[in-house]
């Protein structure tokens, strides 16, 4: 039976995954949802992620499907199979990429003088979070679950501005990839239709389900159930 490693976004931790992982566990599998590590660069944390896994089935949300995806260009050995939600490869443009990285230090910089609990309400109120929900009960849970210093690392080691892109190395990969996005998440549903296209040595499967851009906390038992046909069969 293929190993499952769950990693998860920006903001949030390994408990983000659990009713997707008590899905899977339902019928059968495995699962192990794991927190992002902090302090190194990108390509280290990926590397990290990794090292610490090993062989596994890596499925990623957002800023942890960049990792896994980057995880798969380096070590395809021990990626049996790649799922992408909700990810991008990156920004292309050297441009956007500076901007980008001074929106993340200026984010850096106010979640250490306000403290996580603010930040994490101003974050949750973005549109691209709009379906998931935002109570005091779950602010403060994720907020528990992180310090200022460690939020600040991720903004400024792991955001789209750091890291290197790689859309031009997309056709390297050659491990089945499933790519999952919303559909009322219209910015990354196009940046995964043109993913598809770019890997052009690989098996890939995409899938539309109904919600936004958080799937594992919006619409869970759908991406548990987009996932199960997808997963190597149980041994």
């Amino acid at each position: 039976m293929a190993r499952i490693v769950l990693v998860p976004g920006f903001t949030q931790t390994a408990a983000s995954w659990r009713a997707v992982a008590e899905r899977l566990q339902a019928a059968g599998h495995e699962p192990l949802a794991v927190d992002v590590p902090v302090g190194l660069d990108f390509v280290a944390t990926a590397g990290a992620l990794g090292a610490l896994d090993g062989r596994a089935v890596y499925v990623g949300y957002s800023m942890g499907g960049r990792l896994c995806l980057r995880l798969a260009l380096d070590r395809p050995d021990i990626v049996e199979g790649l799922v992408l939600v909700s990810a991008s490869p990156g920004l292309d443009d050297a441009a956007e990429r500076a901007a980008r990285r001074a929106s993340d230090e200026q984010l850096a910089l106010d979640v250490e003088a306000r403290g996580v609990e603010p930040f994490l309400r101003d974050w949750l109120a973005q549109p691209l979070f709009a379906g998931v929900p935002a109570t005091a009960d779950e602010i403060a849970a994720r907020a528990a679950a992180h310090t200022a210093d460690e939020l600040a690392a991720h903004l400024r080691a792991l955001g789209t501005g750091t890291q290197e892109p790689l859309w031009d190395r997309l056709g390297e990969l050659h491990m089945p990839i499933a790519l999952i996005t919303g559909r009322a998440d219209a910015k990354f549903d196009a940046i995964n239709d043109e993913m598809h296209a770019r890997c052009t040595g690989a098996p890939v499967t995409r899938v539309r389900l109904d919600g936004g851009h958080a799937l594992p906390l919006e619409a869970p038992d759908a991406l548990a159930g987009a996932l199960l046909p997808w997963l190597p069969p149980r041994a």
